[in-house]
């Protein structure tokens, strides 16, 4: 795969990269492995997790994704072989199992990444991304915007001088936002220049064809400060495939074991899946392959984050990554989004 430059840390990336969520929740350490070791051999370098995963998140599992990637790293030893990335978890006083509910000042980050290294069984991280704000904001398919008290939130210069340090002790090579919003990404990014602090150069936040909400604010931002975006649920936890139409329900799959992942599953969403789906199958594509490979193409799209429960979807996903889309899918597309436009945002 032809790599793409991670902003301008110097570090290139492939415009897929392995997403981990599942790993200790729907998928076994064993399983783990298989899927990385046929990422890497489909030429994937970028391995992307978190130190709240597995999801959902709960305190028995947590952490376990980040130990199956490094039990994998210690068996294999190709730490040279990938870019790893990992997340600190947000404020979230629901997630009092991390650190008594975690937050994104110093003494709580500089634990999360020591934890998050020990279980990777590695001294560094290539990016480190904070997961969602400390501060009161919209993300998580929030809308309507009400301010709120923010006298705990901890305040972006003390949460970028913390990451500094990280960068500075060699434990972290880069950094980037997850769930973030215009502002959050500006004002990260002024505060770096005006202090000398450390500038992001990636933001983690959904995009697919029911949400492409990130194309509003984030994507001219990507495009003019070389902040691009990782691009997360790109098959809307699945929907995009077309096996939940019609109220189906797949065994073991994630809106059927999970049912708090409802963010695609509105009236409108399934109609505008018809729609997707219905074209996909016009132009002889795979329904999923072709949303992966809308959501790659754009310009603004650093890397599209896969994940897969079973290898069959694994490979799926990996075959995308040669689909070019003609100007006529495009345009089908475009219609649909014009007419159904962020069912889902």
């Amino acid at each position: 795969m032809k790599k793409r430059p991670l902003g301008d840390s110097g570090i290139d990336v492939t415009p897929l990269c392995l997403g981990t969520m599942t790993f200790g929740e729907q998928n076994t350490e064993a399983e783990a492995h298989q899927q990385l070791d046929r990422a890497l051999d489909a030429g994937i370098n970028f391995i992307d997790t978190a130190e709240m995963y597995p999801v959902p998140p709960k305190g028995e599992t947590q952490g376990r994704t980040e130990a199956y990637i490094g039990s994998w790293l210690k068996k294999r030893g190709r730490r040279d072989d990938i870019v790893l990335a990992s997340k600190a978890t947000g404020a979230g006083r629901h997630m009092t199992h991390l650190r008594g509910g975690p937050k994104l000042d110093r003494n709580n980050i500089h634990k999360a990444i020591d934890d998050s290294l020990a279980r990777l069984n590695t001294d560094y991280l290539d990016l480190y991304q904070l997961h969602w704000p400390d501060r009161q904001a919209n993300y998580f398919g929030k809308l309507g915007y009400t301010p709120q008290d923010d006298t705990e939130a901890t305040p972006i210069e003390d949460t970028l001088r913390a990451l500094k340090e990280l960068v500075d002790a060699g434990k972290v090579r880069t950094i980037g936002l997850s769930n973030e919003t215009p502002w959050g990404v500006m004002t990260f990014l002024h505060l770096a220049d005006k202090l000398g602090l450390p500038r992001v150069v990636s933001v983690q936040n959904p995009y697919n064809l029911l949400n492409r909400s990130y194309e509003v604010g984030l994507a001219e931002i990507s495009h003019r400060e070389r902040v691009g975006l990782l691009a997360y649920s790109p098959l809307a936890f699945g929907v995009l495939s077309g096996k939940y139409l019609g109220g189906m329900k797949p065994e073991n799959a994630r809106l059927t074991l999970f049912e708090r992942f409802q963010r695609y599953t509105s009236t409108l969403a399934d109609e505008a899946t018809w729609a997707y789906v219905d074209i996909a199958r016009r132009f002889g594509l795979d329904p999923a392959q072709m949303a992966l490979a809308y959501v790659t193409s754009r310009p603004f799209v650093t890397s599209n984050i896969i994940g897969a429960t079973t290898m069959a979807q694994l490979e799926s996903n990996l075959q995308s990554a040669e689909l070019e889309l003609s100007d006529e899918v495009i345009e089908a597309i475009e219609g649909v989004h014009q007419r159904l436009p962020n069912p889902s945002p």
